[in-house]
């Protein structure tokens, strides 16, 4: 199975410090401070990249429950919004998904999405995390 690995690096205090994360192959290399994590500042932070990790695996995911049952999905878009609370700690995280699934029931779509949910690797990763919303549509 693929092995990955990202990296970060910190400089300075908590408040006044900045870093950069950087994923590799050189698909992604970008700021982050404590505005950007905390506050409105420039830059990203863990909790963006956890929830663009979380959305692109949960759409695999669900692509692939989709294919193995015969179902070709012409597009599947999924947004997850990723709730720092207090400690801090990722309290909650929103899934929402539009799909559109040729010749598939919404009920079929709804026990798909779900399974997707519960079986993509991210969201295993993720299961100390109190709440994870799944808002799943699926559109002609």
């Amino acid at each position: 199975m693929a092995v990955t690995k990202a990296e970060a690096v910190w400089s300075g205090t908590l408040r006044e410090g900045k870093g950069t994360m950087k994923l590799p192959k050189g698909n992604y290399e970008g700021p982050f401070t404590f505005a950007s994590r905390f506050e409105t500042g420039d830059g990203t932070n863990p909790e963006e990249l956890i929830g663009a990790a979380h959305a692109g695996c949960f759409s695999m995911f669900l692509s692939a429950l989709l294919s193995n049952n015969k179902y070709t999905p012409t597009r599947i878009a999924t947004t997850a919004t990723v709730h720092l609370g207090e400690g801090p700690a990722i309290t909650k995280i929103e899934l929402d998904c539009e799909a559109k699934v040729p010749n598939l029931s919404d009920e079929d779509f709804q026990k798909f999405a779900s399974d997707a949910k519960a079986g993509c690797p991210v969201s295993k990763a993720l299961a100390s995390v109190n709440e994870i919303v799944l808002n799943a549509r699926l559109v002609n």
